[in-house]
């Protein structure tokens, strides 16, 4: 085999290599975008597990974003949980998605919103829970976060109250 055959056959085996490499991160890229319109969208919300988590239809699990609520056995679980299925227990809500699409509980954490008002915001106004973000998610970060300052200024909720 001469020089020119050896060639044209390593390139011809890096350009597979190339090639291959693009295409699965294609494939990836699209997968990846098929699971999370598989929770975008409006939702049923069928359970409430606290003040910041929602079972919707399908049996998701979805964590509020840019809040944190009390948990059980701290003084505003109960008043959180009764809140947020006065809100949307058994109704539908769009959720809607941030940077991140799920936390290491690979629950998916997205902003609820019902006939157009952010109910993750609502919460944190009605004093029933805190502004809580991480550095990537941004979406409602400055109205959650003042919503939580004019809270606790106004001693609203059993958060401040």
């Amino acid at each position: 085999m001469g020089k020119n055959m050896k060639r044209g056959i390593t390139a011809l085996i890096f350009l597979v290599i190339i090639l291959f490499f693009y295409v699965k991160q294609l494939w990836e890229a699209e997968t990846s975008k098929i699971e999370i319109i598989g929770i975008e969208g409006q939702k049923l919300v069928t359970k409430i597990i606290d003040g910041d988590t929602v079972i919707v239809e399908g049996g998701d699990t979805v964590r509020l974003l840019g809040i944190d609520a009390d948990e059980k056995g701290y003084p505003c679980y109960e008043p959180a949980k009764k809140r947020l299925e006065e809100l949307i227990l058994n109704k539908k809500v769009d959720l809607e998605a941030d940077k991140e699409d799920r936390d290491q509980y690979k629950r998916y954490l997205r902003y609820l919103i019902l006939d157009q008002e952010n109910i993750n915001l609502k919460l944190v106004k009605e004093g029933l829970a805190i502004a809580r973000f991480s550095p990537e998610n941004v979406k409602y970060r400055e109205e959650i976060i003042a919503a939580e300052r004019e809270a606790r200024e106004n001693k609203v909720g059993c958060k401040w109250g």
